[in-house]
């Protein structure tokens, strides 16, 4: 074969092989843009296949809304006893109506007692505690416990002495110093205290009653803390 013919020959086969190579590629692209296409047509066909999603009924919508309501009634139910609870057996709220206590209360105070504070442990001297008056239960009084069960307590020149002390009791709470006074001795039974107000020149207490303790369980709680509620005044224009 000639050198011609050759030549030829080569430009035949290199034609041929690079339609080939062409068809080989657009039938790939052909391949995958079908494969595309199918996807996207199930992905659609799914989308408008799906079930679509229904509105409550008008009676269901009632359904819910009661359960709703009985959820919200039960939680104040719920607040409502805890109040309760809380009020008559944890703490006890009052407001000093006499100047007996003063400086440590003043008149119109209101007052927040732990019902609790006694629970597992025993009255102390110095501490203000709410209790039952010895001589009408109904009445409420404040005082601080200056007698402990089996103390002797004497009042002399208005100063107080526990067990015969040499040195009188140190109270940096009284209001002004107490009257010259003398009183006692008390001997203060067991399962009862004697109780003095702070402001010592105007306070009806144990000094004066008939019945001058006050026993353990006439004792509702001791004295955590005192606030003053102010009075809004509406504005004038």
């Amino acid at each position: 074969m000639s050198d011609e013919e050759l030549k030829k020959q080569e430009v035949t086969i290199t034609r041929e092989g690079s339609k080939a190579s062409e068809a080989s590629s657009e039938s790939g692209s052909g391949d995958e843009f079908d494969r595309v296409w199918e996807n996207f047509t199930v992905d659609m066909k799914g989308i408008e296949e799906a079930e679509p999603v229904e509105e409550p009924e008008p009676e269901e919508r009632g359904k819910r809304h009661f359960s709703d309501i009985i959820s919200w009634l039960v939680i104040i139910a719920i607040a409502v006893v805890f109040a309760i609870v809380v009020n008559n057996f944890v703490i006890l709220k009052t407001v000093i109506t006499s100047g007996s206590m003063r400086p440590t209360m003043e008149i119109g105070e209101h007052v927040i007692a732990n019902r609790l504070a006694y629970l597992f442990s025993e009255p102390k001297r110095g501490d203000m505690v709410f209790f039952a008056n010895p001589e009408d239960e109904t009445e409420t009084y404040v005082k601080r416990i200056i007698g402990l069960p089996g103390d002797k307590v004497e009042i002399r020149k208005g100063k107080i002495y526990i067990n015969d002390s040499d040195s009188a009791l140190k109270e940096p709470y009284l209001f002004e110093k107490a009257e010259k006074l003398d009183f006692g001795p008390f001997e203060v039974p067991e399962n009862s205290y004697f109780m003095l107000g702070d402001n010592r020149n105007v306070s009806h207490d144990s000094r004066f009653w008939k019945i001058p303790y006050v026993q353990r369980e006439k004792i509702y709680g001791r004295a955590m803390f005192g606030y003053r509620v102010r009075k809004m005044e509406s504005a004038e224009y």
